[in-house]
């Protein structure tokens, strides 16, 4: 019942509140603006998504502290972030999404062979987690708000295409925290 309750007060309060907030950015004379707003708007999305949070705590527990819940709380932000940024980029000059997408996966798959497993594992998980309620909601309409102010943009294209970029970030970012946690424990040993 909470949950009920919780995704039916996402879907009457953010939407609309996301659409509105889309159109207002859309309409700004500089285009540019829309990567800092982008890389505010996905930070603060992927802060407060719940089951970004619950994803932290059970890495911290599954690794008996070894992996703090903060550290994999800010790369999952951190990468949501940038991609948004990234997204908002792709939207406002009218950049074809598989520019962006092919390479995203490409270095994915250089990066799982870099990894240790764990993370490729915590890296998938992450990707469907920042792809919850929040960011379907508020980040979907913000992309179909920015795109429908636009002109004659494809709504569909642009909005799913962000919410694609969002399930591509944690993968790179959780990843390439991985990648950094066992140089520093190399470089320890």
């Amino acid at each position: 019942v909470g949950l009920l309750l919780f995704l039916q007060g996402v879907h009457i309060g953010f939407l609309p509140f996301g659409r509105a907030v889309g159109e207002a950015l859309g309409s700004l004379s500089h285009k540019w603006l829309l990567v800092p707003f982008g890389l505010l708007l996905g930070f603060l999305t992927a802060w407060s998504e719940p089951s970004v949070r619950i994803l932290s705590d059970q890495v911290e527990k599954a690794s008996s502290g070894s992996i703090r819940q903060s550290t994999v709380l800010w790369a999952i932000c951190l990468g949501v972030a940038l991609f948004v940024a990234l997204g908002m980029l792709r939207i406002g000059y009218d950049i074809p999404l598989l520019f962006i997408l092919i390479p995203g996966y490409a270095f994915v798959i250089i990066m799982i062979w870099l990894s240790d497993k764990e993370f490729v594992s915590i890296a998938s998980d992450a990707g469907g987690v920042a792809t919850g309620p929040m960011a379907n909601t508020f980040l979907l309409a913000l992309a179909l708000g920015v795109s429908s102010s636009m002109g004659d943009q494809d709504l569909i294209v642009h909005g799913l295409g962000l919410v694609a970029l969002i399930a591509l970030a944690p993968l790179i970012s959780v990843m390439a925290l991985g990648i950094i946690l066992s140089i520093k424990k190399y470089r320890k040993e």
